[in-house]
Order: structure tokens, then C-alpha cells, then sequence
């Protein structure tokens, strides 16, 4: 604290009003600091919230890319398991079909195998009857 001089009606004027413009050239100072720290308080606060909003906005924004991963796994786990499962049926499906056409095959060389038995049966019989023909020419030559 500041230690005035004295005068005959108290106080030395100059130096009172000299200290009081000073402490209040200081206390405007002072309020001067503390409305721009209020200000600098507020950009700050008004700041803050901007990173918290933006914090947030990326915690949304990460989970809906993780939900969005995940389902794309899903889907395309069904897609290749419907492929698979297509694959499996259009397999099964040729393989029939090629089991089919080889019994038919093998059904078709059996009747052909028993139509050639036949064939030559015949065949033997009418050759065994010209034979018989031809040996009865010539018996019949032979006698005059």
C-alpha cells in the first residue's frame, strides 16, 4: 500500500489522485484482460464443442463403416455359399444326366449285341439251307 504525504486538510491531492488514476488505469486493465480472456474463454469453449461435435460425428461415422464391413462380409459369405450350393446342384444335375445317358448307351449296345446274335444266327441258318441247296445240285447233277 501507498504512503501519502500529509497536508493541512489531510492528504496530499496530487499524490491521492495520482495513486487513484493509477488503480483505476489498472483495474480498466484488468477488466480489459479479463473481457479478452472471456472472449479467448468462449472462442475456446465455442472450439471445444466443435472437436466434441466432430469427435462424435466420427464415432458415428466409424461405426456405421464397421456395420457397413461387416454386412458386405455377410453378403458376400451368402453370395459365395449360394454359388457353392449352385454348383453342387448343377453338378449332381450333369451327373445324372451323364449316368442316364450311359445306361441308355449300354442299354442300346446290349440290344445291339443281341440283334448281331441273332443276325448271324439267321444268317447261318439261311447260309447252312444254300448250302443244303448247293450240295443238293450236285447230288442232283451227279445222277443222269
Amino acid at each position: 500500500m501507498e504512503k501519502f504525504s500529509y497536508e493541512p486538510n489531510g492528504y496530499n491531492r496530487k499524490e491521492v489522485n495520482q495513486f487513484v488514476s493509477d488503480v483505476i488505469k489498472e483495474t480498466e486493465g484488468i477488466i480489459l484482460r479479463c473481457r479478452n480472456q472471456n472472449k479467448e474463454l468462449e472462442n475456446l469453449k465455442a472450439e471445444l464443442q466443435h472437436y466434441k461435435d466432430l469427435e462424435e460425428t466420427l464415432k458415428v461415422a466409424i461405426i456405421k463403416a464397421e456395420e457397413t464391413g461387416d454386412n458386405i462380409k455377410k453378403m458376400a459369405r451368402e453370395e459365395s455359399e449360394l454359388i457353392v450350393t449352385d454348383a453342387k446342384h448343377n453338378a449332381s444335375r450333369i451327373v445324372n444326366e451323364a449316368l442316364l445317358k450311359a445306361d441308355k448307351i449300354e442299354t442300346n449296345a446290349e440290344i445291339l449285341e443281341k440283334n448281331m446274335k441273332i443276325f448271324k444266327r439267321k444268317l447261318k441258318i439261311i447260309m447252312e439251307q444254300q448250302m443244303a441247296v448247293v450240295e443238293e445240285i450236285e447230288t442232283l447233277e451227279l445222277e443222269p
